[in-house]
């Protein structure tokens, strides 16, 4: 049975109840910053390259077979950023040794990984407007085609929409929301660990 749409759904409770843990890895994001420089923006890429090698990997596992509707496989971004990095200045033999995550987040299940979806896939969305910043600030310089912001194209929102329904129809039982909030309140911490040590780099 499903969740009634008369009380919060797990998309509703997820965004409440991880509010502080994305208030948190958004503070220590540096990209929107008017002061942002190639090597800088270059850093970002290399902390969100170490958290994506880590978790489509780890979400892949759980539910690639588990819940094809999701696509996972359309999902993956690691590629994208490897593009830009590529553009940044790295080769394959320098990104094969870029470091990888310090602190991964614990993801056992399937809802800890659709948690853990729930955070690369808003990452997305809002990634829309760091790429309008991007693609202004670095106007006329060689820093490549923003791929990763671009992932999806004009299909941002479909894609959201359908994780969301894939979730709601994944886990409608409420005992499985807090494990789906944990994996997601991991992940932004991950997040906000990772790129911690780039703002004190």
């Amino acid at each position: 049975m499903l969740l009634s749409l008369e009380s919060p759904n797990l998309l509703q409770s997820l965004k409440a109840e991880t509010r502080p843990h994305h208030e948190r890895a958004e503070s220590v994001v540096r990209l929107m910053a008017p002061e942002l420089s190639v090597s800088g923006y270059r850093a970002h890429l290399e902390a969100l390259h170490a958290l994506h090698a880590f978790l489509e990997p780890a979400v892949a596992e759980h539910l690639e077979v588990s819940h094809p509707e999701l696509r996972v496989n359309e999902r993956r971004k690691l590629h994208l950023l490897r593009e830009d990095l590529l553009a940044l200045g790295h080769d394959a033999l320098s990104l094969a040794r870029l470091p990888p995550l310090a602190r991964p987040p614990a993801l056992p299940g399937v809802p800890e990984a659709f948690g853990a979806l729930y955070v690369l896939e808003g990452s997305t969305l809002g990634g829309q407007l760091i790429l309008r910043h991007l693609v202004r600030h670095f106007e006329g310089r060689p820093v490549g085609r923003f791929a990763f912001f671009r992932a999806y194209g004009e299909n941002v929102g479909p894609m959201w929409k359908s994780f969301g329904d894939a979730l709601l129809r994944a886990c409608p039982e409420p005992a499985l929301a807090p494990r789906v909030i944990r994996g997601a309140q991991a992940t932004f911490d991950a997040f906000e660990a990772r790129f911690r040590e780039v703002s004190r780099s």
